[in-house]
């Protein structure tokens, strides 16, 4: 019961709502305050044999477009007290029969929302990952595939569409044992099948080394001051015909940067951070060195502290 005022009382009483016909009803006159109103709240209820399910919510999943029914069909589950096996029963054939068409694709989903949260990535990323498989798997053309490597690079390219690439390193530490060159022969197939579905080339959007300096410093720990150095360091890189990956400048120019600062990370600490490997690391950086000067902001390092670093 809750307060309000009654025209018939004159004064604030207490009113009691009828779920029945939705109507406020004053608890002393029996005065109808308001009529055929509409409870918009959740709805909740506990049925008794429920048990072990202590959760009262009666809202569905939302629907999935992606699947035939929507992913909203009813499951035909064993009836209480029935001893005998169920799933060999006509019901229960049936119950199959109906679920096997989008079953792979469920599960396939599962899996691709465990690796991007993993990987801490957004919902319309997911989607898209989504969208790629489906495309795929309707071409009954990827059976015999490793299907973790298949996943893998569908969430490779969907990052790549949506301008949030992660390296195929970081795909493959949540792709159930898919290896890189696993992963990189899927990328290639799925972006075959995609070109001849479409008749179109598939666009991948294009890497650049800021991409990944946010996410690499923070793996590394870098303080404020030397994560914004490393990055308008990066985009200066880009002035400058630096045959390198985006990921190998990248991780160079972390290593640059964090020699300058009072916290110096050795190179095996900035490996690890970025997955790239040491000896990347030295070449990409023997490349950048000659623009150093050129390269790292000003507000960071004077030209004087810049001799402090080796020579390649």
């Amino acid at each position: 019961m809750a307060d309000a005022y009654c025209s018939d009382c004159k004064s604030a009483t207490e009113v009691v709502f009828d779920h029945s016909a939705g109507d406020t009803v004053c608890s002393e006159c029996g005065l109808v305050l308001e009529s055929h109103s509409i409870d918009e709240t959740s709805e909740w209820r506990t049925f008794a044999n429920e048990s072990g399910d202590n959760d009262p919510a009666r809202v569905g999943k939302a629907s999935n477009p992606l699947l035939t029914d929507g992913g909203l069909s009813t499951v035909i589950t064993k009836p209480n007290g029935v001893t005998s096996d169920f799933l060999s029963s006509s019901l229960g054939r049936w119950q199959n029969r109906g679920s096997n068409s989008d079953r792979s694709l469920i599960v396939a989903f599962k899996t691709i929302a465990i690796m991007s949260d993993r990987l801490g990535l957004v919902a319309t990323i997911k989607d898209r990952a989504n969208e790629i498989f489906k495309k795929v798997e309707d071409q009954k053309s990827s059976r015999g595939r490793n299907q973790d490597a298949i996943l893998a690079a569908c969430l490779y390219i969907a990052c790549r569409q949506e301008d949030k690439p992660r390296t195929v390193k970081e795909i493959c530490s949540v792709a159930n044992g898919a290896t890189k060159k696993e992963i990189g022969r899927a990328k290639e197939y799925i972006v075959k099948q995609l070109e001849l579905e479409m008749g179109q080339s598939v666009e991948m959007g294009t890497i650049h080394a800021g991409d990944f300096m946010r996410r690499f410093c923070s793996n590394l720990g870098m303080n404020h001051q030397s994560m914004k150095a490393a990055q308008e360091a990066v985009q200066k890189s880009e002035e400058f015909d630096i045959r390198r990956s985006p990921i190998s400048i990248a991780a160079a120019v972390i290593y640059i940067v964090t020699q300058l600062s009072e916290d110096k990370k050795p190179l095996k600490d900035v490996s690890l951070a970025t997955g790239v490997a040491e000896g990347t690391i030295r070449n990409s950086y023997k490349d950048l060195y000659p623009h150093i000067g050129k390269i790292i902001p000003t507000w960071y390092a004077k030209e004087e502290d810049l001799k402090i670093l080796t020579t390649p």
